[in-house]
């Protein structure tokens, strides 16, 4: 079992940018493929962007390519999402997430372990 802390959002302006993290502790967290979704009011969680165990392959919504980097350190037990050009409609909670799987996993279902979430609000 995992668990998982994110941190790092915040208000910021169109524009900007913000760096989440996620930490993890509990069994070994290179066993995990990781994720990083979102979720605005109103609307379904959605997978903003993916990492395999090994941080060797990405996966990313088509809407955030170019401006959202996912990325992890398996030493500081500790995945990022680096978010550039941030605009309104990326406002939301934005949760990590664990998978077991070796490789990305681009679903809700093939992950197994979730955080809290982290508020991020970009004003216009």
């Amino acid at each position: 079992q995992v668990q998982l802390v994110e941190s790092g959002g915040g208000l910021v302006q169109a524009g900007g940018s913000l760096r989440l993290s996620c930490a993890a502790s509990g069994r070994t967290f290179s066993s995990y493929a990781m994720g990083w979704f979102r979720q605005a009011p109103g609307k379904e969680r959605e997978l903003v962007a993916a990492i395999s165990r090994s941080g060797r392959t990405t996966y990313y919504l088509d809407s955030m390519k170019g401006r959202f980097t996912i990325s992890r350190d398996n030493v500081k037990n500790t995945a990022y999402l680096q978010m550039n050009s941030l605009k309104p409609e990326d406002t939301a909670v934005y949760y990590c997430a664990a998978s077991t799987r070796i490789m990305v996993a681009t679903t809700s279902l093939e992950y197994n372990y979730w955080g809290q979430g982290t508020q991020v609000t970009v004003s216009s």
